[in-house]
């Protein structure tokens, strides 16, 4: 790959073949060189996990000019870990993209995401890295209004970066118009109603994650639930340090032997 422009490292987790990844190509394919690593299929749920007990594979699918798109059999991290060891040529990639997602990626949702296991390993690795996601899981979701805000984004990053060890989770509300943009912080909220018990006509018992969602702070106008319940783009500035430093000198009172 030339060296003279910049390489963006996209992944994702809902697969090489998703429109939201084909529509992020388009939108950003202008700012440099695109490399896709991205998995064989749906790997929606895996955060960030990797591999450590089957053997990976990587496929090239399509390549045209300033673009060349690899599957892998892993998960979203398994791709980013192969990219950079195997695709990059030795360069490390100036920007990390994970998306776009079908679906959103706020509040707790980040902590289950593949596409936030996306990002937060290129932060790891302390490279620029962003996650978008629209408040759609159709698999024909409309990302086109999203191309202004996702190029400012990219653009901005590029030239900047972001401080070590913080990446961004962005997500887009399904409206018509965007009201603007929000800076947040992530809602607390639950799920509940997790499990489904079905019954098999062979006798066994059988089971279906699923899961209603609870914002447990509805009135929170700072948060990226807030946000997007009201039409506004939400950006969380995430963290990969997850130490509470507010608890530690409670925990140090403990005096434990």
């Amino acid at each position: 790959m030339e060296n003279s422009k910049p390489l963006i490292l996209i992944s994702n987790d809902d697969g090489y073949h998703a429109k939201g990844l084909g529509s992020l190509i388009d939108m950003v394919s202008g700012f440099g060189r695109l490399l896709v690593c991205a998995p064989e299929s749906a790997r929606s749920g895996f955060s960030r996990a990797f591999s450590a007990t089957m053997p990976l594979r990587l496929k090239l699918r399509r390549r045209w000019e300033g673009v060349e798109v690899w599957s892998c059999n892993g998960t979203p991290v398994d791709c980013v870990k192969l990219a950079l060891s195997e695709l990059c040529g030795g360069r490390r990639p100036d920007i990390v993209i994970g998306g776009i997602n079908h679906g959103d990626n706020a509040s707790v949702n980040a902590h289950y995401s593949g596409t936030m296991g996306v990002t937060m390993e290129g932060c790891m690795k302390y490279i620029p890295s962003v996650a978008f996601s629209l408040c759609d899981h159709s698999d024909d979701a409309d990302f086109a209004p999203l191309a202004p805000l996702v190029r400012s984004i990219v653009a901005r990053m590029l030239a900047e970066g972001l401080p070590r060890g913080v990446c961004l989770n962005v997500n887009f509300p399904l409206v018509p118009r965007f009201r603007g943009v929000r800076v947040c912080r992530m809602a607390r909220g639950t799920w509940g109603n997790e499990v489904v018990r079905c019954r098999h006509p062979r006798g066994y018992d059988y089971f279906w994650m699923v899961g209603d969602y609870t914002n447990d702070e509805p009135e929170a106008a700072d948060t990226d639930n807030w946000a997007l319940a009201h039409g506004y783009v939400a950006i969380t500035p995430t963290r990969v340090d997850v130490t509470d430093y507010g608890a530690i000198e409670t925990i140090k009172g403990w005096n434990l032997q």
